[in-house]
């Protein structure tokens, strides 16, 4: 075997791992991503195992394993430097890193982009976070300043890595570009805050967390207030959707009209039941959304 079908063969394995990483975690992604076109399809697969693996990182998978915190903390800084080693390389022995690191080389995502989601990660591993709300003693709560960082490190670049992702091949222009960049920012901030609203208990509980509140509980009102600037930010990134290339908008869109639904489902809960259950959406539900927003789509383009 040739040193270059080497390569190819060992990307190819990579992005079959990261595909797996996809469909073990999370079928709602998965679905809208597999409306991509081939390309698109793979980079947004490498990115989000990526982040993923990040994600499990420091929410708990090596403590369940019995890692203590300090040898969690050096896990995760061993994954950022391979992963910027990858990027300079173009190569790493890590699948998923290796995977990403090709995608952001071929794309232009960038340090720009990548240090904001990993310094995100980072703070969830934080040893001198507060002690937490007196009614929550060891709860870590964020402020309103430290939510919008994190949300802007956790979310809202990955939303700007699947736009560059999106128009590495299909640029646009200087009047459309910030249009995009400000709907892929608000999609991203409005996904990672209804998962703050699915995870309530799982975050508080376990991870000893409050994103959306810095009291002891979330009450109805605020999260009430958290629905409506939900609602806000898919309204924004709605907006830009349009500008998308065509199978972006099929994803985008398919994607958008899922966590619409499940926004729609939690504003209808009460605030107790999302400290005992992460609200879902029924598959036949899933699918029927998915139709219709395909089709939608294809209306658009036809008419």
């Amino acid at each position: 075997m040739s040193e270059r079908s080497s390569l190819e063969t060992y990307s190819r394995t990579a992005e079959r791992a990261a595909k797996s990483v996809i469909d073990g975690y999370s079928t709602s992604f998965g679905t809208a991503t597999a409306l991509l076109g081939p390309s698109h399809r793979s980079h947004v697969r490498n990115v989000y195992a990526l982040v993923r693996v990040a994600d499990e990182i420091v929410d708990g998978l090596p403590s369940s394993a019995g890692v203590g915190p300090d040898e969690v903390g050096e896990m995760f800084e061993d994954f950022v430097a391979e992963t910027y080693r990858a990027l300079s390389r173009g190569v790493s022995t890590n699948l998923i890193i290796h995977a990403f690191a090709r995608t952001a080389r071929q794309t232009g995502i960038g340090s720009d982009l990548i240090e904001p989601f990993f310094a995100a990660m980072r703070s969830d591993l934080d040893a001198e976070s507060p002690a937490g709300h007196p009614a929550a003693p060891g709860v870590r709560c964020l402020s309103a300043g430290e939510h919008a960082d994190y949300v802007y490190g956790s979310a809202e670049v990955v939303g700007l890595m699947c736009l560059r992702i999106f128009l590495h091949d299909n640029p646009r222009d200087d009047t459309q570009l910030p249009i995009l960049e400000c709907g892929a920012r608000r999609l991203g901030a409005a996904f990672q805050n209804i998962n703050f609203l699915r995870d309530l208990a799982d975050d508080r509980d376990r991870l000893g967390r409050s994103y959306l509140t810095e009291e002891a509980r979330l009450s109805t009102s605020a999260r009430d207030a958290w629905i409506l600037t939900i609602r806000d930010q898919l309204a924004d990134a709605e907006a830009a959707i349009p500008l998308l290339p065509y199978d972006a908008r099929l994803a985008v869109g398919a994607a958008t009209a899922l966590f619409a639904a499940l926004i729609d489902t939690i504003a209808a809960a009460p605030v107790e039941r999302l400290y005992r259950e992460r609200i879902r959406i029924p598959g036949h539900v899933k699918a029927r959304l998915l139709a219709r927003s395909t089709l939608g789509t294809l209306r658009g383009r036809s008419s």
